[in-house]
This record gives C-alpha cells, structure tokens and sequence, in this order.
C-alpha cells in the first residue's frame, strides 16, 4: 500500500520531514515551491499523484503568513490533481492563540484558518499540542490531534535529579502539567498569573510547594518568553532551587532568547515541531528534541487505516 503515499512538504520544516520519511523508509516526494518576483507563491508538483494518499507537512512557523499560503496552494494544487485523500499535517498551527472572542471585535483567526484549510482541499488534519483543544472542533473534517507527552517524558525521566515539582504558568495549562507530573511522580505548582496585554504577562502567586527544589515550567510553546522568563523569577523568588523551561513549540520569537538568557533559567526543552532559527539554534541551554517517529507513526497508521489512540497520550 506504500507505493501509493505521498508525503510533500512547503519550507517551513524541511529537516522533521527528511526525518519522518527515513522514518517511513519513503522519499520525500518532488514538488516546487518557490515565490514570484512579488512573493506570489508558486507550486508545481513534480510527480503523479492521481488516487494517491497525499500528506503535507507544513508548520505555519514564522514566518507565519508565508508557510501558511504555500500550505493553502499545496492543498489546492493536489486537489486539481485528482489525489484520493489530502491530510495537512501541521506539527504546529498557527493563528491558535485567537480561539475565542476575549473582547468586541476581535477575530476569532483559528477558525478562519481552519475554515482556509477545509476550502483548499483538505480532507484531514494531523496536527499536535493545539494551544486550545476545541479548535478540533473548528473544522468540519477528521482531526487528529497528538500530543508530545512521549517525547518530552522521556526526556524528563533521564535528566530530572533530587526533588522536582512540575510548574504550570497559568490556569490554562494545569490539566497538561498535571498528567506529567503524574506520570513523573513529582509535585504541582501553578502560578497565578495576569496578562495585561497580548505578549505581556505578570506572574503573581505560586499555588504549591516549590521551595528546595527542581521547577519545570510546562507550556505549549514559548514565544517572547514573557511568561516563562516572569514564571521563572517568581519561582526563584519563592525559593526554587533551578528553574528549568519545558514546551512543545520554540516559537522563540522578537526579544525570546534575550529574555532567557538574562533570567534564572538553566535549561530550555523543546521540540522540533519548529525549527531553531537564529541565536536560538546555537544557544547551548536549549535542547530541542524530535518528534519525527511520533508523527511518522501517525502518518503510517493514519494511511494504513489502523487506531492511532494508542498515541494520544
């Protein structure tokens, strides 16, 4: 059945696809994806793939406008060319934090994404640690949607030492701190924390005991890191011992990478959902893990028709 998958990819990702595809034992299928002289995207796809089961890989990483257009031109240009089944798989979705109105007048920009990639042809979604499970429910076509748990508990149970706690950095992300600690056997902190504008948080009180020890600060991704580098003073202030940053998504955008360097934290986990760019992919405290054989995974079984529950954990 493997002569019949296709895995594409734009150029937001190109080294997490090489890596799937070995994973895979498949080549990375031919398809050009260049720009006009204006920035205009241009897709040509290089081989047939008429009643083929095509995948696209494409993360809507920064820049984010640009990986997601050529995402969208994919979509539609394998849809002209008569594939059997579409699944746009985005290790990282972008426009995710706009999920809900918080004000009058404002978008609600994950919807609006996911309502782009319906309409250019997708007929599934593969996509991991959403930054709000119900944007599932935004599309109208199968979602999937995984998690990185695996790749970073196994990383945490090599490296954590002596007595840990696992830090949620506010109310939102406390069900996902709390199945790691869980499983890591360690304490629960979650720090009350009030955003006063997009990008800029102030971290208030620590709820737990983090005194003495290891804090993990857990999030779905970091951006500028204002919430992680204020978590990280906080927890320094109640008396943590090392503060360590764990996240799925190194957006690591503007002044990120600064800001970790002037705090207390020691050590930045992450995953390759995006690729390091920049002062970030040279910064010797960043440890950026791959989620190649996770995806790989769900990408063989998605085409194979097998249960991928197994691998929402």
């Amino acid at each position: 059945m493997f002569n019949k998958l296709k895995i594409f990819t734009g150029n937001s990702n190109p080294h997490l696809v090489e890596e799937i595809c070995h994973y895979l034992h498949l080549p990375v299928s031919q398809a050009m994806v260049r720009r006009f002289s204006d920035g205009e995207v241009f897709v040509e796809v290089g081989e047939n793939v008429r009643g083929a089961d095509v995948f696209v890989i494409q993360s809507t990483s920064p820049p984010v406008n640009d990986h997601l257009m050529e995402l969208l031109i994919m979509l539609d240009a394998f849809r002209r060319s008569s594939a059997r089944r579409i699944t746009a798989v985005m290790p990282y979705y972008g426009y995710a934090r706009q999920d809900r109105k918080v004000a009058p007048r404002v978008p609600i920009s994950a919807k609006l994404v996911a309502d782009l990639i319906t309409a250019a042809g997708a007929t599934r979604v593969l996509t991991m640690d959403l930054h709000a499970g119900q944007i599932g429910g935004f599309f109208n076509i199968p979602v999937d949607h995984l998690f990185a748990t695996p790749v970073l508990l196994d990383y945490l149970r090599q490296h954590l030492r002596g007595e840990s706690v696992i830090v949620s950095p506010d109310a939102g992300g406390v069900e996902r701190a709390r199945a790691i600690a869980k499983r890591l056997n360690t304490g629960l902190a979650i720090i009350d924390k009030r955003r006063e504008a997009a990008n800029v948080a102030q971290a208030m009180n620590i709820i737990g005991d983090v005194e003495g020890r290891l804090a993990v600060v857990l999030d779905d991704m970091i951006d500028t890191a204002g919430t992680l580098t204020e978590a990280a003073r906080a927890l320094m202030d109640h008396g943590a011992q090392e503060v360590w940053a764990c996240a799925t998504h190194a957006v690591l955008s503007g002044p990120a990478i600064m800001r970790i360097k002037e705090s207390a934290i020691k050590r930045v986990v992450v995953t390759n959902t995006i690729p390091l760019q920049g002062d970030a992919a040279t910064e010797a405290n960043v440890v950026s893990l791959s989620v190649a054989q996770l995806l790989g995974e769900a990408v063989r079984r998605i085409h194979m028709e097998d249960s991928i529950s197994s691998l929402f954990v």
